[in-house]
């Protein structure tokens, strides 16, 4: 979930001034309740890409993934935080992030639909985000949501204790740019754990504005790359959560809670063999 960049210029955050400026390390036994945090976000979704179909409404979803994620004895990350009314984002389209559900919202075949949730579970919280093909697709959109999933492995796959930020920062860039795609600069990813949002940083994109961290074992790591078909400019609009492009180009969207480990790293998240 991207919150962090918006949230991090309001002057109240607390649980975020008390976190490590390189990420905080979890120890074993805070890893594996964040294992069973993220596997109930990991089940949702897969749930939900499973369940989705033109006709249901966003608002639909989120109480689907509500009661799932209530149902596995967590509580939902985002329902609530910072006054966001719903549990999961649900954006379509040229939404980019923070789409709010609603019953008027209407899935209709041929969408992109980005569905991003969190679980709080004994203390932590898991945090991924997919993005749905509704039915067919045109075959621009279905190369941009590769492209997009694409770019968060490139990232993940520089992932290991001693790598750098900006290690998994460039590999995303790059993949997107080679593809002629644009990266999503106004929103990043973010340290997770007993707070949805963490330092550090997550940054998808080359920059000199945050530090460059050293990646320690232990440190658990929300990567999100937004990828834009068009300009990597976005707006929010009068509901002040839902971003959108400014042109009105797609916008596809990928994330995982990834564990730091010695020699390499861990999906907290992943979605294959539920």
């Amino acid at each position: 979930m991207n919150f962090l960049t918006q949230l991090l210029s309001q002057p109240a955050l607390p649980s975020l001034k008390k976190s490590r400026r390189g990420g905080e390390i979890k120890s074993p036994a805070e890893i594996e309740i964040m294992r069973q945090a993220a596997k109930i976000v990991a089940t949702v979704l897969k749930e939900i890409s499973e369940l989705v179909k033109p006709g249901m409404t966003t608002a639909d979803l989120d109480a689907y993934a509500e009661k799932r994620i209530r149902e596995m004895g967590a509580t939902p990350s985002f329902k609530g935080y910072h006054g966001f009314p719903a549990s999961i984002c649900s954006s379509i389209n040229h939404e980019v992030v923070h789409g709010i559900p609603s019953r008027k919202k209407v899935i209709r075949p041929g969408d992109v639909l980005k569905v991003d949730t969190g679980a709080y579970f004994e203390g932590f919280h898991g945090d991924s985000c997919i993005t749905i093909p509704v039915g067919k697709v045109t075959p621009e959109a279905a190369r941009l949501i590769k492209v997009a999933e694409e770019a968060l492995y490139k990232g993940i796959e520089q992932v290991r204790a001693g790598a750098y930020l900006l290690d998994l920062a460039g590999a995303i860039e790059d993949h997107v740019k080679a593809n002629d795609y644009t990266v999503v600069e106004d929103f990043t990813g973010h340290g997770v754990g007993r707070n949805l949002h963490e330092e550090p940083s997550v940054f998808n994109f080359r920059t000199h504005q945050m530090p460059n961290v050293k990646l320690k074992a232990g440190m658990t790591l929300a990567i999100e790359p937004i990828v834009n078909a068009g300009s990597k400019f976005t707006r929010t609009l009068y509901d002040r959560w839902t971003a959108v492009t400014v042109d009105n180009a797609l916008s596809a969207q990928f994330e995982h809670t990834v564990l730091v480990t010695e020699d390499g790293y861990e999906i907290l998240t992943d979605r294959t063999g539920l």
